[in-house]
């Protein structure tokens, strides 16, 4: 039963819309993760952080990571580990600083990364596939306009929002689970 079995027809519209938006996440979430495994023996956090790497070609510290993917530096630290022993990603000693380096994609990882990302895309243009055009770019504006009243909510709340962070190529999401 996905999440948006929750709702029942008395509930307000907008909480169901909540709930099938998050089912509508969850499910092609879980074809990547499963297309990510199947097709390049790899897993979701693995590429994101790859992701990560690929936009920062002079490497990242690794609390530069954590912060951009939102997760301890214990999970960053055992999938960079695990992607230097495949020779996907390099340390660079950080000068002046002895106990910090970089991160940084390899040619390898970098031609790796590369083809994963293109699947990835692919994945996720064919979850949109049964939506013409004009109605992707109707969703996509008006999720936009969700987006700006909740960001407007959240800095009058709480303060300004932290920088996004990248999930694979394009989604935003605050959980890495390997």
């Amino acid at each position: 039963m996905d999440l948006e079995a929750r709702a029942h027809n008395e509930h307000p519209q907008a909480l169901r819309l909540w709930l099938r938006l998050l089912t509508c996440a969850q499910l092609i979430e879980t074809r990547v993760r499963s297309e990510l495994r199947t097709q390049f023996a790899t897993t979701l956090p693995r590429f994101d952080l790859m992701a990560q790497l690929e936009r920062a070609p002079e490497g990242l510290k690794m609390n530069e990571l954590s912060r951009r993917m939102m997760v301890t530096g214990g999970n960053i630290t055992g999938i960079t580990d695990q992607l230097a022993a495949e020779g996907l990603v390099g340390r660079i000693d950080v000068e002046g600083d002895r106990r910090a380096y970089r991160v940084q994609l390899t040619d390898k990882g970098r031609r790796i990364f590369h083809d994963m990302a293109g699947q990835h895309a692919e994945w996720v243009v064919d979850a949109f596939s049964g939506l013409s055009d004009k109605e992707v770019a109707t969703l996509h504006k008006l999720l936009g306009k969700v987006k700006e009243h909740a960001a407007v909510q959240r800095v009058s709340a709480t303060g300004p929002l932290p920088a996004p962070k990248a999930h694979g190529a394009v989604a935003d999401k605050a959980e890495v689970r390997q």
